[in-house]
């Protein structure tokens, strides 16, 4: 194919495109080092790259090169079914799909009790790694529950608890400041997506759940987002889902990564 266009596009116009930073910018960026394709540097400022295929990193966080990709975080407010159509009439997610102006779709579930962190998008590879059980993504829970919580009731949630569907640990669980009226705040983190599985856990060790928040998912944190609001996630981290999608989904080919 001599004498015909270079293949790919110029890596500093895709990552203008993808809102990293303006050309100027990704080209000292490429200069300095701090971007890699498909795991190598690459400092030259001629370098083209396919965005369908090629990987891009720039200081270490993935860079989503498709820009019709929404990812967006929500605070579901309680009464709310996860799911976009509620065959009982039920308030659902669609009104956010709409707000978003995308098809875009929950990542997992909430119970219409929960409230707190759910992930929209309509990046389906993504949502399917992040919500499958076999891949155990983290999630952080604040729970107001029922009488004050001793040390021995904490152990059993991190040593594990037999319900229905078999048993279960936390990865940690703590008390969030001073019991106060008979109830208690509790931070669970767990990887599991089973229904409603704080919940049970809680109820289990003779704590029964009062109310019941998501603030993390994953790398997100819920923050200072009031209940009902959404917000598109930053560039960062869509980064850090990326990253931990493509860890996940690809154990095999990280751990030939690190072989010499």
């Amino acid at each position: 194919m001599s004498g015909g266009e270079p293949e790919g596009e110029r890596l500093q116009k895709v990552l203008a495109a993808a809102g990293v930073a303006s050309r100027r910018v990704v080209e000292q960026y490429i200069v300095a080092g701090r971007i890699r394709v498909n795991g190598r540097v690459a400092d030259e400022l001629g370098t083209r790259i396919h965005p369908e295929t090629d990987r891009v990193e720039v200081d270490g966080v993935p860079i989503q090169l498709d820009t019709a990709k929404r990812y967006l975080m929500l605070n579901k407010p309680k009464g709310v079914v996860s799911t976009m159509s509620d065959e009982n009439g039920r308030p659902d997610l669609s009104r956010y799909a709409e707000q978003a102006g995308e098809r875009v779709y929950n990542v997992g579930r909430l119970d219409a009790e929960t409230t707190g962190l759910l992930v929209l998008t309509n990046d389906g590879e993504l949502a399917h790694v992040l919500a499958h059980p076999s891949f155990g993504v983290e999630k952080t829970y604040l729970a107001t529950v029922r009488g004050v919580v001793k040390p021995d009731a904490l152990r059993r949630l991190r040593q594990g608890v037999e319900l229905d569907d078999g048993p279960i640990a936390a990865d940690r669980a703590r008390v969030v400041g001073e019991p106060s009226g008979g109830r208690t705040i509790v931070e669970v983190t767990l990887h599991s997506g089973r229904n409603r599985i704080v919940r049970r856990m809680l109820a289990e060790v003779g704590h029964p759940v009062i109310e019941l928040v998501r603030r993390q998912f994953g790398p997100l944190h819920l923050g200072s987002l009031g209940a009902g609001r959404m917000r598109d996630l930053t560039k960062v981290e869509v980064g850090s889902l990326l990253a931990l999608a493509r860890d996940a989904a690809e154990p095999d080919a990280k751990n030939a990564r690190r072989k010499p």
